[in-house]
């Protein structure tokens, strides 16, 4: 494996201190346990709970009767008092200690300096590990790589046999889709992560079913551990549910099938995404969450507000883990709404929007993974021009305010999610009421009138529907200029989106 033959190469030029950061503790001490047994060297490993014990073979470390060596100071200056040849030190978990103690950080380059000397090997292993600036040029990172698509089957197909033994010989139900879908869904994980929800998926039904995919889709999304900067919306609204955007709709569509396809599969580059622009409760962010739908992808949204960091880098830090995880999750919707509140160039924030601007622009252009942006805009005078470029997004769509027919729809859809009958109303006139009201603010006439019912205890009717848009103003009244600016803007530089 390659990360074996890495790690052999690090040990052989004599590398004195090797970084691993992995969520898969065990797996990392197996393989490095192994690689002592190949190299005929010894293995010791240190933990805060049970100090120093051998991996593989070797004697055990001479304790004196008061030292458990569960300090790491006491095992380091075990380490560095042993003079019996070549070993490899992993220590896991004892980043969180130099921040306690910079007598750590002085033995662990005390250790690394004697190397003629000692011929010890330190492999600092955690999950995220900051190393001090001391020891810095001591250090060489190794990256362990994530399970192929070979590997996740595998790991599936043993987890399949596991339940069929414990379920008198029943085969585990799936077909070809389903099957590829969960290894799509697996891919980001390490070797056990990716067991553990292989078996979960399995283990409910004996089957594994597209039904399977979101819930393994929300379940590796909790393991990332990013929820404050991006959040998993789990309720994405078919297209059915939104009215108009019949030209947004057809271009999705058409895209659809490359942005699932997989890596033998793969003949054009799959799309970048969108930015839809438009009034305020056009349906920007239900669209954004109904192409999350439509695809058959987890949505995740991004917040930019959460992104914001009183630390000098820690801004840009938070954005390209944010994009990290994004990457890890494809095929995914990435859901960047109101954009221009994070990516504004007027803000006076000591230029943290222009850094993590040039951070998105960077990924959008060189990412290729299948992550479908969504970005939603109210101002595009707020907006970088860099942004808006073709390249970083496929296409600009406007959503205007919905037309009479789309109204009709709008009505629609809003009276039977309240269990309302749309053919006991007269749907021509409300949409001729409703002339310059936003999809929101038809849905609000709705709620209105139902408030209005219920208060004086009537039935629900076209009258009181009419009634309560006639007593509201629309925002294509109250900002009547700013809309009109926006439809010049977008007249020839976009998409009408219906």
């Amino acid at each position: 494996m390659s990360e074996v033959r890495d790690m052999r190469l690090m040990i052989d030029a004599g590398q004195p201190v090797i970084v691993i950061e992995s969520r898969d503790e065990a797996r990392v001490v197996k393989l490095i346990g192994e690689l002592a047994l190949t190299k005929h060297s010894m293995a010791m490993q240190w933990t805060c709970t049970d100090g120093l014990k051998r991996l593989g073979f070797g004697l055990e470390p001479k304790e004196d009767d008061d030292e458990d060596y569960s300090d790491p100071e006491d095992a380091l200056d075990y380490i560095r008092k042993d003079t019996s040849g070549g070993c490899i030190y992993v220590l896991c978990d004892v980043a969180p200690y130099f921040e306690r103690s910079p007598k750590l950080e002085r033995q662990i380059k005390d250790v690394a300096l004697a190397y003629e000397r000692l011929g010890h090997t330190l492999v600092l292993l955690g999950h995220s590990i900051t190393i001090p600036a001391s020891i810095q040029h001591l250090c060489a990172k190794l990256d362990m790589r994530m399970p192929t698509d070979q590997e996740l089957l595998t790991i599936i197909r043993e987890e399949a046999r596991h339940w069929q033994r414990n379920n008198g010989a029943e085969r585990v139900r799936t077909d070809s889709r389903a099957l590829n879908q969960l290894i799509q869904n697996l891919k980001g994980l390490s070797f056990s992560e990716a067991r553990r929800l292989a078996r979960g998926a399995i283990v409910n039904d004996g089957a594994i079913t597209a039904e399977d995919v979101p819930d393994v889709s929300k379940a590796k999304f909790e393991l990332m551990g990013m929820d404050a900067v991006l959040s998993y919306e789990y309720d994405t609204a078919q297209f059915a549910e939104v009215g108009g955007l019949s030209g947004l709709k057809t271009w999705i569509q058409r895209r659809r099938n490359v942005f699932h396809q997989t890596d033998d599969e793969k003949t054009l580059a799959p799309p970048k995404g969108v930015m839809l622009l438009g009034v305020q409760g056009s349906g920007k962010s239900l669209a954004a969450k109904a192409t999350a739908g439509l695809l058959g992808s987890p949505l995740l949204r991004l917040d930019f507000g959460a992104l914001f960091n009183k630390y000098v880098g820690e801004s840009e830090k938070n954005m390209r883990e944010a994009l990290q995880l994004a990457e890890m999750m494809a095929p995914c919707v990435l859901w960047m709404d109101e954009i221009e509140k994070g990516m504004s160039q007027e803000g006076q924030d000591n230029g943290t929007s222009k850094r993590l601007l040039g951070t998105l622009l960077t990924w959008m252009a060189e990412n290729d993974e299948s992550v479908f942006v969504v970005a939603t805009s109210n101002d595009v005078s707020q907006l970088p021009p860099e942004l808006l470029r073709k390249g970083r997004l496929d296409e600009i769509f406007f959503v205007d305010l919905p037309s009479s027919s789309v109204r009709e729809d709008i009505f629609t859809i809003h009276l039977n999610k309240r269990d309302l009958d749309p053919g006991k109303f007269d749907l021509p006139r409300l949409a001729a009421t409703s002339e310059g009201f936003s999809g929101a603010e038809i849905e609000q006439a709705v709620v209105a009138a139902l408030y209005h019912s219920h208060a004086e205890n009537r039935p629900v009717t076209t009258d009181l529907i009419s009634h309560e848009l006639s007593n509201t103003q629309p925002l294509s009244v109250v900002k009547g200029e700013s809309i009109d600016a926006l439809r010049d803007w977008a007249r020839d530089r976009a998409v009408w989106a219906d």
